[in-house]
Order: C-alpha cells, then sequence, then structure tokens
C-alpha cells in the first residue's frame, strides 16, 4: 500500500485562524492526491509510460488521505473531493497528534461511515489498544503505529489487563511471564525477572523480546476483533475488554 502525501494540521482550538490554516491544508492535500493519483495510474500502463522510474510493484494499492483538522464540514469536504478521485482505499490522518481522546472518537465517528463500506477504511498513528477496540467500532478497519516497538525499547509490555512497565523494581524477581495469558515466544520463555533484567543491563535483546511480545499481543487482539464482527459478538467482546483494560500501569 502506498498513501498519498498529506499535510497534517493539528487544530485543538477552532478558532478562524487555525480553522483557515487547516483548509488551507485539506486543499494542498487534495491537489497533491490528484496528482499523486494521475502519476499511479500512468506508471501501471507499463515501463514506457515512465522509463525514467523503476517500477518494483506496479499493482500495489493506493489509499487516498483524509484531512481537516477536527472540524466536521472540512472533513466532509475531504472525503467527498478525495472519493471523488478514486482510490482502492482511504485513510483518516491529522489524528492521534494531541488533541483529546474523545474529540478524535468524535472525528472518526463523523467521517469513517462516510467513506465506501466496501474499500478498506484505515486510521493513521492510532495504536492504544483500547482507541483500537473503540475506532473498530467507529468504522475503521486498519490501523499504523509506531507504539508496540517503541513502548517495547522502553520497557513497557501490553497485556489485555494493561501496560506492565518490566523495569519497575517489582519485578526484579518475579517469575511469571510477562502475561500469563499469552503464548508468544517470549512469554513462553522468559520471566518477568529475567527480562526486567536484560533491560536494566542495556542489553539489546531486551527491546527484541519485548516487542515480539507486544507485536503477538496486537496481531492476537485484531484477530480476537475480527472473528468477534464475523460471529456478531463483537459488542460483547468490547464491554469485556474495557473491563479488563487499563492504561495504568500494572501492580
Amino acid at each position: 500500500v502506498t498513501v498519498t502525501v498529506p499535510e497534517s494540521v493539528t487544530v485543538t482550538v477552532p478558532d478562524p485562524v487555525t480553522l483557515a490554516t487547516a483548509r488551507a491544508a485539506m486543499e494542498r492535500s487534495i491537489r497533491w492526491a490528484r496528482r499523486a493519483r494521475t502519476r499511479q495510474l500512468q506508471l501501471r500502463e507499463g515501463p514506457h509510460a515512465a522509463p525514467d522510474v523503476r517500477i518494483t510493484n506496479p499493482g500495489q494499492a493506493q489509499f487516498g488521505i483524509i484531512q481537516g483538522g477536527t472540524d466536521a464540514a472540512l472533513r466532509t469536504e475531504s472525503v467527498q473531493a478525495t472519493v471523488a478521485i478514486g482510490f482502492e482505499g482511504y485513510a483518516i490522518g491529522g489524528l492521534s497528534v494531541g488533541e483529546p481522546v474523545d474529540v478524535m472518537y468524535d472525528v472518526v465517528a463523523h467521517t469513517a461511515p462516510q467513506l465506501p463500506a466496501h474499500q478498506p477504511r484505515y486510521l493513521m498513528g492510532t495504536g492504544m489498544p483500547d482507541d483500537l477496540v473503540e475506532c473498530v467500532a467507529r468504522g475503521i478497519d486498519m490501523f499504523d503505529c509506531v507504539l508496540p516497538t517503541r513502548n517495547a525499547r522502553n520497557g513497557q509490555l501490553l497485556t489485555r489487563h494493561g501496560v506492565l512497565v518490566i523495569k519497575n523494581a517489582r519485578y526484579a524477581e518475579d517469575p511469571r511471564p510477562p502475561d500469563p495469558d499469552c503464548g508468544c515466544y517470549t512469554c513462553r520463555h522468559f520471566s518477568r525477572a529475567y527480562l526486567r533484567h536484560l533491560y536494566m543491563s542495556g542489553e539489546m535483546t531486551a527491546a527484541t523480546l519485548n516487542t515480539v511480545h507486544n507485536l503477538c499481543f496486537y496481531l492476537d487482539l485484531m484477530r480476537q476483533i475480527s472473528e468477534a464482527i464475523g460471529f456478531g459478538t463483537f459488542e460483547r467482546l468490547r464491554q469485556e475488554f474495557h473491563r479488563t483494560f487499563s492504561r495504568r500501569p500494572q501492580h
């Protein structure tokens, strides 16, 4: 998947100046999207269409990006213009950049239903597990975020009960796996105490093993969400997830 180049503007206070800036950025993003789509379609015609470009995957999908800050009218305008260009999928950008979580949810709830239901709807840069569950509930299909690897490097492992900060002293002699309910390589072979030892010693293996767990956690969560949607039990999964998950570090 490739995405068009957007200009993203953080709008946390809806005053005329910031809204004008958001509009200018949105309109520029749409102009870039038109140019990018035209070029992509040219490249698909074959090497003769662009002899100066080495095409490695001419059939890859191209997604347009919806912008507009936190303003509902701008988001709707961006959706209409971007969908009119015609892409294989659509991304919602400009969120998870400092705005309150409830504002992000409102923008997603407003924007996602306006995108074609038969094409992928992708939320950019959102990665907390509870945000994934809530944004799926609002119509999102795909996500990307650095959180699983970044948090792993910082000694944070994600579980269904919340964030386990492995560097905390309480885990120095803890023989349990990071997450007893997880079957990943890390949880099957290493204790919390050993992972803490690796982290405190500055071993690169710590980041690797933590990342293995975090990625497995996310893959498993999305698999469960997909299965629940298929069985018609997503709302039950959603409620159960919020009952057990907390953003506060585990004790």
